[in-house]
C-alpha cells in the first residue's frame, strides 16, 4: 500500500487524498486500537468497499458496499429455521413449544434448540408460519404465539368447530416487531384447547427473524 497523492492548498487544508496507484491490489485504512482493530478498505478482487474487524481486509467483514450501491451486513443477526420432521400429535390444553430442527440460514449463529437469542439490544422482526395437519373440530380453538423474555405476542388463532369434519390442514401465521434486550430469547408456541391430541405441525412450517434497528 502506498500513499501516492496528497493535494491541497494552505496549512491544514487537503482537497483529496489518494491511496494506491491504480494497480490491482487491496487498499485499506487501519484503525489500530487497544482492545480491537478496525479497517476500511477496497477489496480489489470484488471491487467492493469493506468495513470490518481486525487488521486483515476481507476477514470479519461487517459491512460491504458493492459497485452498484448494494450494502450487505454478513454478521447482521438474521435466521430462518424449519422443522426437521413433523411434530406429531401435539399435546392439548397448554402452550407447547414448536420444534425447529433445521436451520436454513443463521448469519450470526444466534439460533439453537428452537430458540433465537438476541445478541444485542434492539428491535427484531419475528415471523412464523405453522402448517398444521389433522386438525380436530372438537377443539375449542388453536392459537399460536411468539414468546419472548419481555412479553408474549398472540398472533393467529382459529375455532375449527364450524366445520362438519376434521380439517386436513390449516396454517397459523403471524409477525411482529419485538423489543429484545441482549441475551433475551424468542420461541414459537402453540396451544390446542380440548379435543384430541391428533394434530401435527408439518415441515413446511418456519420461524424467522432479523435485527432491523
Amino acid at each position: 500500500m502506498a500513499l501516492t497523492k496528497i493535494t491541497g492548498e494552505g496549512v491544514g487544508s487537503l482537497d483529496a487524498i489518494t491511496i494506491g496507484d491504480g494497480t490491482a491490489a487491496d487498499k485499506k485504512i487501519l484503525f489500530d486500537g487497544n482492545a480491537q482493530d478496525y479497517h476500511i478498505g477496497l477489496d480489489d478482487s470484488s471491487d467492493s468497499l469493506t468495513i470490518g474487524l481486525g487488521s486483515t481486509l476481507g476477514t470479519t467483514s461487517h459491512m460491504i458496499f458493492d459497485a452498484n450501491g448494494h450494502i450487505t451486513k454478513p454478521l447482521q443477526p438474521a435466521f430462518q429455521a424449519r422443522p426437521a420432521s413433523n411434530q406429531t400429535n401435539i399435546a392439548i390444553n397448554g402452550n407447547r413449544e414448536v420444534v425447529f430442527g433445521t436451520e436454513i440460514f443463521d448469519n450470526n449463529g444466534d439460533f439453537s434448540s428452537n430458540t433465537f437469542t438476541a445478541p444485542v439490544t434492539g428491535k427484531y422482526l419475528i415471523t412464523y408460519s405453522l402448517y398444521l395437519e389433522n386438525l380436530d373440530t372438537a377443539a375449542n380453538y388453536y392459537e399460536s404465539l411468539i414468546k419472548t423474555s419481555n412479553r408474549t405476542y398472540y398472533g393467529a388463532s382459529i375455532d375449527p368447530d364450524f366445520a362438519d369434519a376434521d380439517w386436513n390442514y390449516h396454517s397459523l401465521s403471524s409477525s411482529c416487531v419485538v423489543d429484545m434486550d441482549a441475551n433475551d430469547t424468542a420461541t414459537i408456541e402453540i396451544n390446542q384447547s380440548v379435543g384430541t391430541a391428533q394434530t401435527d405441525i408439518a415441515t413446511p412450517s418456519f420461524f424467522s427473524g432479523a435485527l432491523i434497528c
